[in-house]
């Protein structure tokens, strides 16, 4: 009730145990905290929060316009609601080396379980759109150790994002990431890797945890769960699929309402009132209420 009653400690924790255990960690990306309720009540390991998701319910495109405190603002909303682990998506830490150790520091204290950071330049663009550019690699390691040296919580976890596959080819990204890990990275992110091939490459060449983004519409083949646990991959995302499928249906109940005048039609698409009070534990407010102002005047 609230907020979730596991630590931020405890889902660092578990994030850490899950990325050595050799399974597949799922992390749906959550747009709002209560989807995140909704991803936990599905069985899933993680909640992915994503910088394309918080600029486009900003009403922005996903060109480095969001700021540190937005980012951070709805990671803690999402990461209070529920006991697993989060992981967000903090473009190239807002800045260079310092503005990079206090974006560490402001997530940490936002209760999520880790970050990530890119090596894009600034401003950063989508990861699966062209016209993207890379740092040079020694600046790209300066940002990664910075979030290293500034990380309070050993538990935190830092994951490097290499974009460098699509703008200067899969060995160059392969070379970056080994720099990254060796920087203290605890987690490699190589960006818009086009299929199995390419995942079966960076395990074989990175002693690290390795993840994979399953992003619709973009440069990576859609690979199923099973593929990538066979690949060796760590941690999935699945960035925009929630959102992409609640404004998809949002814009077909505007339309029916729209041309027929009614949402009667509607009525078997939403979630009934009753789904949506036991997802929130509507119930253990009103015990709660009911506990404390018991009293009659």
């Amino acid at each position: 009730m609230l907020h979730d009653a596991t630590t931020a400690v405890g889902k660092r924790a578990a994030f850490r145990a899950g990325l050595a255990s050799g399974r597949l960690l799922r992390f749906p990306g959550a747009f709002n905290p209560l989807s995140a309720m909704l991803i936990a009540r599905h069985g899933f390991e993680g909640v992915y929060v994503s910088g394309a998701v918080i600029s486009a319910d900003l009403g922005l495109p996903d060109i480095g316009l969001t700021t540190l405190s937005e980012v951070a603002g709805r990671a803690q909303q999402i990461a209070r609601v529920t006991a697993l682990p989060s992981l967000v998506d903090a473009d190239t830490g807002f800045g260079e080396a310092m503005n990079v150790a206090r974006t560490v520091q402001v997530l940490e204290d936002a209760g999520v379980a880790g970050m990530h950071i890119e090596d894009q330049v600034n401003p950063k663009r989508c990861g699966h759109l062209d016209g993207k550019d890379v740092v040079d690699r020694d600046t790209a390691v300066q940002r990664i150790t910075a979030a290293v040296a500034a990380r309070r919580d050993p538990g935190f976890v830092i994951a490097a994002r290499t974009d460098a596959a699509a703008v200067a080819g899969v060995d160059e990204a392969i070379e970056r990431a080994k720099a990254y890990a060796d920087a203290g990275a605890d987690l490699i992110f190589p960006e818009a890797i086009p299929d199995a091939a390419g995942f079966g490459r960076f395990r074989a060449a990175i002693d690290v945890p390795i993840l994979a983004n399953m992003t619709e519409f973009g440069k990576s083949k859609l690979l199923d769960a099973k593929t990538l646990e066979n690949l060796g991959v760590n941690v999935v995302i699945y960035p925009v699929t929630l959102l992409r499928l609640a404004m998809h249906a949002a814009g077909e109940g505007l339309a029916e309402i729209s041309s027929g005048g009614s949402q009667e039609n509607l009525l078997n698409r939403m979630q009934h009132r009753r789904d949506l009070y036991d997802l929130l534990d509507y119930q253990a407010y009103s015990a709660f209420d009911t506990g404390i102002c018991n009293f009659r005047t």
